[in-house]
């Protein structure tokens, strides 16, 4: 009862889980063991490097990942595996954003092969409740947004629970922001819950306003949602006004050069206001440890 108790209090919720980003080595290897055939260059020193891996070196691991995922059953291991993973890191709940990119299924596919996995965890007894957002991809434009969100309104109806909502992410400098604005208004009148990547690099303060009208349930990143640049109090006071929690990546902010430092994380800001603020994993490829977020931020006794 006393180990049972301990690990009741040192569980946490993860609610940035990027499904393809968080693949371990070991799941990685057992993919390209699957694939004899396939001429990774470098493949397994990238692999092996952990969290020694350069920034360049985090991407390349995508690529590998991208091309040893290409059927139902590598997606349907992923997914397995990583619910292991997440149970073995004592999560009680995570929110896993899962972005298509693969030519050989369709989304519809995909999506219901990573429900197949969540089924099978929960199967196996694994002490964890894990939700999925589906994502819409920037890069692909409104009208696959419009598609993806009609998707979404299906499987929030049909996965018992499972699918919740969507999450706008990709290439922050891919289109526009305020070119969503339609088919995100027109999710969350289904009850779809939206996270939304918000000003992760600077001058966006026109298309964040414009989403933070709908507005969104959670924001990802927000890096510069407190910047310096004209229009930034308006958009604080908004977030501030509809107490939007936001998702904080820290490690892979600092990984990926977005910010500098720990301590010029704009974690700090929000949370000295006492405004919602999550600490997340993101990525896994960028190798953070779960149990080891807080010890990127320090905390003040009385802010316990």
């Amino acid at each position: 009862c006393v180990q049972e108790n301990e690990r009741c209090q040192s569980r946490c919720v993860e609610l940035h889980a990027h499904l393809n980003g968080s693949i371990s080595s070991a799941t990685m290897k057992k993919l390209m063991a699957q694939k004899p055939n396939l001429q990774i260059q470098n493949g397994m020193t990238v692999i092996d490097k952990g969290k020694k891996r350069t920034l360049d070196e985090c991407f390349q691991m995508f690529q590998i990942i991208y091309q040893v995922t290409t059927r139902t059953e590598d997606i349907l291991l992923e997914t397995r595996e990583l619910g292991l993973q997440y149970d073995k890191n004592n999560l009680m709940y995570v929110c896993t954003k899962c972005v298509y990119v693969f030519a050989g299924m369709t989304k519809r596919n995909y999506v219901e092969t990573v429900l197949e996995g969540i089924k099978q965890c929960q199967e196996e007894g694994l002490d964890i409740d894990v939700r999925l957002l589906i994502a819409i991809n920037r890069r692909d434009g409104p009208e696959v947004a419009k598609q993806t969100v009609k998707l979404a309104e299906e499987f929030l109806l049909s996965s018992d629970g499972v699918v919740v909502g969507l999450d706008l992410s990709g290439d922050p400098t891919a289109g526009r922001g305020q070119d969503f604005f339609e088919p995100l208004s027109e999710a969350k009148k289904t009850g779809l819950k939206l996270a939304l990547h918000l000003s992760e690099i600077p001058n966006q303060e026109e298309e964040t306003k414009i989403l933070l009208g709908l507005p969104p349930d959670r924001i990802g990143h927000g890096t510069y949602l407190n910047s310096t640049a004209a229009g930034s109090e308006e958009i604080v006071s908004l977030v501030r006004q509809n107490r939007i929690p936001i998702e904080f990546c820290m490690t892979s902010n600092i990984k990926s050069q977005t910010v500098p430092s720990c301590d010029k994380h704009h974690f700090g800001y929000w949370y000295n206001m006492g405004h919602p603020a999550v600490l997340c994993v993101s990525f896994l490829i960028f190798k953070h440890v779960f149990r080891q977020k807080a010890k990127f931020v320090k905390l003040d006794d009385d802010q316990n």
